[in-house]
Order: structure tokens, then sequence, then C-alpha cells
């Protein structure tokens, strides 16, 4: 399955050991990640600032990401599709994965985008248990 983590989601895998690391980990092992650049950015700009990795490791976190993670350019998605304009580089990849996974309110209040799901990381590593992990 082709998956979008939002940024809070990867931030949070980092950030702990919990729910969030362990959905990580089965998407980058069993599944495909799919990024864009602007979830790049924001990963790097919130591991630094707001969790106070250090620059080097951050670095680090980048490379890993970009050898693991298809990247994709977002489609354009018009401003009125979201409460939150940060939001439409996640909207914007909607149309080649199958599901996008956010802690983020703004895009869990759409439940999807263009036939896409879009599923808090409970719901979708509860989803994740039911199907056979391997990489496509």
């Amino acid at each position: 399955m082709r998956v979008v983590l939002d940024s809070n989601v990867i931030i949070a895998a980092y950030a702990t050991e919990g729910l969030c690391h362990s959905e990580f980990e089965l998407c980058l092992t069993a599944h495909t990640l799919v990024m864009s650049e602007d979830i790049l950015d924001e990963v790097r700009d919130k591991l630094a600032t707001k969790i106070k990795v250090p620059s080097k490791i951050v670095k680090e976190i980048e490379i890993f990401l970009r050898k693991t993670a298809v990247f994709e350019q977002p489609r354009a998605v018009s401003p009125e599709r979201c409460r939150d304009a940060n939001n439409l580089k996640i909207l914007g990849l909607a149309h080649s994965v199958q599901c996008i996974v956010s802690g983020d309110q703004d895009l869990l209040t759409l439940g999807s985008f263009e036939g896409t799901p879009i599923l808090p990381p409970r719901q979708f590593y509860e989803r994740l248990q039911r199907i056979p992990h391997k990489k496509p």
C-alpha cells in the first residue's frame, strides 16, 4: 500500500517509541511511504525547533527519508478544500496513495479526499494489522 504520513506522524515516530514509531517502521518495511519536499521541510523544521533534535541527527533523518521514501510533487489543490492551507501539500498527494495518516484535526474532519481515506494513526495502525506485510 502507498501511504502518506503527515509530518506530525513522522515527527512523533522519531520523538517517542509509541504507536507512530511502530506505524512508521511498518510503513517502511511492508508498504511504500510517499512524501513531498514540503513534508520533509516541515519534518526537518519541527524536529529542530520543537523537539530540539541536534542538526546532525536531523540531517541523518533527512538522508534516511530520502533513501526510503518515494518523493512526489503534490498536485495543486484549491485552498477552499481544507480549513488549513498548510495541509494542501498533504492533500495534493492523495491521487497517488491508498491512505493519508494524520493527527491534524483539519485533515481528519475531511474523512477522505478524492476517494483516499484520511485516518488517525490508531485507526490506520489497526487497519495495517489486518493487511499482509509484504512490500509491493
